[in-house]
């Protein structure tokens, strides 16, 4: 018995310090998103080029929280309630690298849109839709400390909400575009940084249905409405080879 309690004490230091690895990554997450958002309406390139350097740090975290993970689990043999929990942890840093890697790719369009005339309203609408998608990734990396299904559930009903707001700045970005060829450029870029938060916004309801399987036991069903209903996309941002 002083073996089991001593290998479940020993497990549970090191999920501490693993959770702790998640909360430091979920912090520079949430920075880069609203950096990333405010260069954008500040027209900031200095603050645009940090965003983009820090996506290492990010990186760099979520491979030493790997490392930890596997670590656990070549010694410690979790049993099965204990590996859910390692398991979400690898999958929710997954999702927080993602994120990071949408927030870099909107620092770079917003280094390519400073030299480009703004367009009306755009920026502030853009920083709200990130706003929204940061304070759904607050609430679901407390939804994972608390283990609080009630409030992962309400981060990923909220996700409805932020395609909703790409799907407005959707056919925002075609008005000015029709209205005058000279915003067919920036618009083009917006739209891409618009469908980067949208993704972001993915990523956070990923995390919280990850939350809500490691408190039930069960993945939430796939009932939720998908708001994205745009009839015509002009393509999606990928972050591969953006590193």
């Amino acid at each position: 018995m002083a073996d089991k309690a001593h290998i479940a004490s020993a497990f549970d230091r090191d999920l501490e310090g693993i959770t702790a690895l998640i909360m430091k990554m979920g912090g520079m997450v949430e920075a880069a998103i609203q950096d990333a958002a405010k260069s954008l309406e500040t027209r900031d390139t200095e603050l645009a080029e940090q965003v983009r350097a820090n996506d290492k740090l990010i990186d760099k975290l979520e491979e030493r929280i790997n490392e930890e993970a596997a670590r656990v689990i070549a010694l410690r043999s979790p049993t099965a309630g204990d590996l859910r929990t390692v398991l979400t942890v690898i999958k929710i840093s997954a999702n927080l690298e993602r994120m990071g890697d949408y927030a870099k790719n909107l620092a770079k369009r917003t280094s390519v849109l400073v030299q480009m005339p703004p367009v009306a309203g755009s920026s502030g609408a853009i920083r709200r839709m990130a706003r929204e998608v940061e304070l759904m990734l607050t609430d679901v990396l407390n939804a994972y400390i608390r283990r609080d299904e009630v409030l992962a559930e309400d981060v990923r009903q909220r996700d409805q909400d932020v395609d909703q707001m790409y799907n407005a700045l959707f056919r925002e970005f075609l008005t000015h575009m029709m209205e005058d060829p000279r915003n067919i450029t920036p618009c083009m870029h917006l739209h891409f940084i618009a469908k980067n938060i949208e993704r972001m916004g993915d990523h956070a309801t990923s995390m919280a249905e990850q939350v809500i399987y490691l408190v039930t036991g069960e993945m939430p069903d796939d009932s939720r409405p998908k708001g994205d209903r745009t009839p015509y996309s002009m393509g999606s941002d990928q972050t591969n080879g953006a590193k």
